[in-house]
């Protein structure tokens, strides 16, 4: 057991055995495995579900000391050229005709040196999501304008959104903004934001880039905001995604950047304290005038040791289905299937919460898709990076330390 509602449970015969990403975001879909089983007769066995880290942690120990047994795993496109050496290839599973339904985009990126390795299960880039009820309010206006001599508006820029944090800023109750402060949630906003600065993480040979005047604004951004300003939560250190999410969903945040599919929560007035007072906003651009977000794509992979190839199959398919797409764009997530994407934008209001979240997510996947490049070493530059990252803006060391420690780090690892 790792966290609590999270596990590694051993392999049941007679079962699908698979291995599933664990979180608010992507547990729903799973909801849907009993139908499978009485559609199909086969029982599934869930012997891993894990937070995302921690799940390609799991997977890589398993199948390199030869131990793994799963019939059906969750990858990630960013990952999955790591796990080339145990995913099966699916290009003899599926007919060009079989595939047709999916966006040719989601197809290429679960690609690998040209072999289909997995099928996708959604695309993912991140809004701006704001407490509206905070935003317009008429003493909050007042107060900012007074201040700043500006009018108060969700952020264009990312140095309104630091200006506007600190208006907001009110620890230990309110807190202006919040952000990944560790693992690929740190990592990937630090890519976003040197790149939005006119920088590259990743030289065109791999080699680290960001040693420059962005990363150094990156960096200093990020240590600004939580180290300086303060506007961020003392325990951002050990926040992932997840705790992001949940800090704006109990009201305590004022502004946070989020994927799609924690829309639903925030508005499930059961769950959550922001239902019916947040919006939602488009990236701010960076210093360099332009707008990236880190984006990507979780997908469905099938290991090369799957005992029943017939049942992993029947269960692929039924997992990345209209149905399980359906069912997962009703729960905030980006579909990936034409037909899907057709279905959700007839039936919403264009000018719905709901409509303008879909035209902003649909405007950056066509214009601001930020991708890292897909190699086998990723996951391990992604771990290193993001400790000197951390040491950075926490003020552990200063930011020519720390973006000169991440460099030497990754130089090693590409050298080794």
């Amino acid at each position: 057991m790792s966290e609590a509602g999270y596990f590694v449970r051993a392999p049941k015969p007679g079962c699908l055995n698979v291995a599933l990403v664990a979180g608010p975001m992507y547990d729903r879909l799973y909801d849907l495995i009993p139908e499978f089983e009485r559609k199909t007769g086969r029982k599934v066995h869930v012997a891993a579900r894990l937070i995302h880290p921690e799940l390609n942690a799991h997977l890589d120990e398993v199948y390199r000391a030869g131990k793994g047994d799963y019939d059906l795993v969750s990858t990630h496109n960013k990952y999955a050229p790591s796990q080339k050496f145990f995913l099966r290839p699916l290009d003899d599973w599926f007919t060009e005709s079989d595939l047709s339904d999916f966006t040719p985009p989601a197809l290429e990126m679960a690609r690998v040196d040209g072999w289909l390795l997995s099928l996708p299960r959604n695309i993912d880039v991140r809004l701006i999501y704001y407490r509206r009820d905070l935003f317009e309010n008429p003493a909050e206006r007042a107060r900012f304008h007074a201040t700043t001599g500006r009018d108060l508006r969700p952020p264009e820029t990312w140095e309104e959104l630091a200006q506007v944090a600190r208006h907001f800023a009110r620890p230990p109750e309110m807190f202006g903004f919040a952000f990944p402060g560790r693992d690929s949630g740190l990592f990937g906003t630090f890519f976003e934001l040197a790149a939005m600065a006119g920088g590259r993480l990743f030289l065109p040979d791999l080699r680290p880039g960001f040693v420059d005047s962005a990363g150094r604004w990156a960096l200093g951004f990020l240590r600004r905001l939580y180290h300086e300003d303060r506007v961020t939560p003392p325990e951002t250190p050990e926040m992932r995604y997840d705790e992001v999410s949940a800090l704006f969903r109990e009201g305590r945040c004022a502004m946070i950047a989020d994927w799609p599919g924690g829309f639903y929560q925030y508005g499930d007035e059961t769950v959550s304290k922001v239902a019916g007072i947040f919006d939602v906003a488009i990236y701010p651009a960076g210093p360099a005038g332009e707008r990236w977000v880190y984006s990507g794509g979780h997908t469905f992979g099938i290991p090369a040791g799957v005992r029943d190839e017939e049942g992993a199959r029947a269960l692929l398919k039924f997992l990345t289905s209209p149905d399980a797409q359906w069912y997962e764009a009703k729960h905030g997530a980006l579909t990936v299937l034409k037909s899907v994407s057709s279905r959700v934008a007839g039936e919403t209001p264009p000018n719905s919460l709901e409509g303008r979240r879909l035209a902003l997510l649909q405007q950056t996947v066509r214009a601001h898709m930020l991708l890292p490049p897909r190699f086998a070493k990723y996951p391990a530059i992604e771990e290193a990076l993001w400790t000197w990252l951390q040491k950075g803006f926490t003020g552990e060391c200063g930011v020519d330390e720390a973006l000169e420690g991440a460099a030497a780090r990754m130089e090693e690892i590409l050298s080794a």
